[in-house]
């Protein structure tokens, strides 16, 4: 613990020795829980756009026809006998 603490060089409080674990994991309560707020924010806003891009992809394939309509050609057996 005091090793990590270390790392993230984390000063005891006026008056104590060393970190304590509650004044530690206070700070790592609170940057873990902002981080995971910002986290599910971003992730919504993320979706969102993904959802309008799918929206728009199949509004662009409903505009355009899936199949091709040729016209019809007198090549056949009845058009020769006219």
């Amino acid at each position: 613990f005091l090793e990590t603490a270390a790392y993230f060089c984390m000063k005891p409080k006026m008056g104590e020795k060393e970190v304590s674990p509650h004044s530690f994991f206070s700070i790592w309560h609170e940057f873990s829980s902002d981080f995971k707020d910002f986290w599910k924010k971003e992730n919504k806003l993320i979706l969102q756009e993904r959802v309008k891009e799918a929206e728009e992809v199949c509004r662009q394939k409903k505009g355009k026809s899936l199949y091709n309509i040729r016209p019809k050609h007198d090549s056949g057996i009845v058009s020769k006998n006219l």
